[in-house]
């Protein structure tokens, strides 16, 4: 996105982060163009952390879109990882210092599939220290950061899919997973080198997909009946939209299913109910005493 010609709306962009730049760095070039059109004070974020050394999509919400991020945490990510046999850093990827050595050369695609198998579904995960999870308010990467030790609970994350997609053995193997937001890959790629015996750390990280949205090699605008397909809708009258702004229920109606399906067996979340009035999402809803209530107004649509 070039700042001096961008015009911000509000909304989701899908945007493709490099290696090297933080997530916020990519919502800082955001906020450079949003200052350029006088929207000084323009709210901003993502919908999903990823590291310095990874790339990949990274979903930047724009405006009364940043009330649906907790919507995005719950979706598929896919991502592809390159884990370097025989070493474990402090990082759990190749920029951190070595804690542990192993030797590799017995690793066989076989032993690795079973490996693999074992972390599918829902398991308890302990984060990197060098994660974004808070401490006592604070940021663990930056506790660790300043020599402290940090140790960090596990927490609940789900695993759907897994694949090997290439082995150069002993020295790397080339990773596809489907998980849950929440999922540290940096964490499978330790976990697999201390169940094997060897030591791992991922050494490369790409978020290929999120939902139904693909990496794009452009910055790509989404509002509208584009906007969080993966919930069901109603089309709204004028009348029936006055309704709502005011608090006023209305009835069920013509509620459609939602247009994109999520992968068979994956874990899904109560959704709400999109009201669209001309080609806008207005309102966020749920079904209550066979009547739709309001659960978020989103003022002039998006």
């Amino acid at each position: 996105m070039n700042p001096a010609n961008a015009i911000i709306e509000p909304g989701l962009y899908l945007t493709h982060k490099p290696v090297g730049l933080s997530s916020f760095d990519v919502v800082r070039r955001f906020k450079a163009a949003a200052y350029e059109q006088g929207l000084k004070k323009w709210p901003l974020g993502h919908g999903g952390t990823l590291d310095p050394f990874a790339e990949g999509l990274l979903l930047v919400l724009s405006g009364q879109a940043t009330r649906l991020m907790e919507l995005m945490h719950p979706l598929p990510k896919t991502y592809e990882a390159t884990v370097v046999w025989g070493r474990e850093t402090d990082t759990c990827d190749h920029l951190g210092l070595a804690v542990s050595e192993g030797d590799a050369c017995s690793l066989a695609p076989q032993a690795l599939e079973s490996a693999l198998e074992g972390f599918l579904g829902w398991q308890d995960q302990v984060p990197p220290a060098t994660s974004a999870k808070k401490i006592d308010g604070e940021s663990a990467y930056k506790k660790a950061h300043r020599g402290e030790e940090v140790i960090l609970p596990p927490s609940r994350v789900y695993l759907h899919e897994a694949h090997w997609l290439e082995h150069h053995l002993p020295a790397f193997s080339r990773l596809r997973i489907t998980c849950r937001g929440g999922y540290y890959v940096r964490s499978l790629a330790r976990d697999l080198g201390r169940n094997l015996g060897c030591g791992a750390h991922l050494s490369a990280l790409h978020r290929t997909a999120i939902g139904p949205w693909k990496d794009p090699t452009e910055d790509t605008f989404k509002n509208g009946l584009d906007l969080i397909p993966w919930c069901p809708f109603r089309l709204l009258s004028l009348e029936e939209t006055n309704h709502l702004a005011h608090g006023r229920p209305i009835p069920l109606g013509d509620i459609q299913s939602a247009p994109w399906a999520w992968p068979g067996g994956f874990p899904q979340p109560q959704l709400p109910i999109r009201g669209l009035a001309q080609d806008r999402l207005v309102a966020l809803l749920e079904p209550r005493e066979e009547k739709l209530w309001t659960t978020a107004n989103l003022r002039g649509g998006l």
